[in-house]
């Protein structure tokens, strides 16, 4: 029961956490990682490419997108030889943020680990990878593409 608390309260305080420091951005949990795989794409990604990365299905990354639209952090241009599909692309300004999006990630992971010891924090990460490979292993197809 100690490791299943544990984990549930970490869950909830990790979002929580996450969500002060993405707001700080004008980001909200979820908004980050989908800026950051756009990135990964520079030329675009098809809405239903970028909901298989995201782990969800097209009309929640339609939803997600349509919630970020304001930010001018993506354009949606027409994809050729296709009117139905749209490819979304980043932005400049949608770049600049990205190096914003990881500064709060890796402030957030080093104030998790805190003052642990190199070695510590290679076990606590050989730890979480592989608890995280027994999940995928165990959702197979349900566990999407969620990185």
């Amino acid at each position: 029961m100690r490791v299943n608390t544990a984990l549930n309260r970490m869950s909830q305080l990790y979002r929580v956490a996450k969500a002060r420091r993405l707001g700080e951005l004008g980001l909200h949990p979820g908004q980050d990682v989908l800026l950051w795989t756009l990135a990964q794409e520079p030329d675009g990604i098809t809405v239903t490419e970028l909901a298989a990365r995201l782990g969800v299905e097209p009309p929640t990354a339609t939803r997600s997108l349509s919630r970020l639209a304001g930010g001018g952090w993506f354009r949606r241009e027409p994809v050729p030889g296709d009117r139905r599909q749209v490819r979304i692309v980043i932005t400049e300004a949608g770049l600049k943020l990205v190096p914003r999006i990881e500064d709060a990630w890796n402030d957030l992971a080093d104030q998790i680990i805190g003052s642990a010891t190199v070695a510590e924090r290679a076990i606590v990460l050989s730890a979480l990878e592989r608890a995280n490979d027994r999940l995928r292993a165990d959702l197979g197809d349900q566990a999407g593409d969620v990185s």
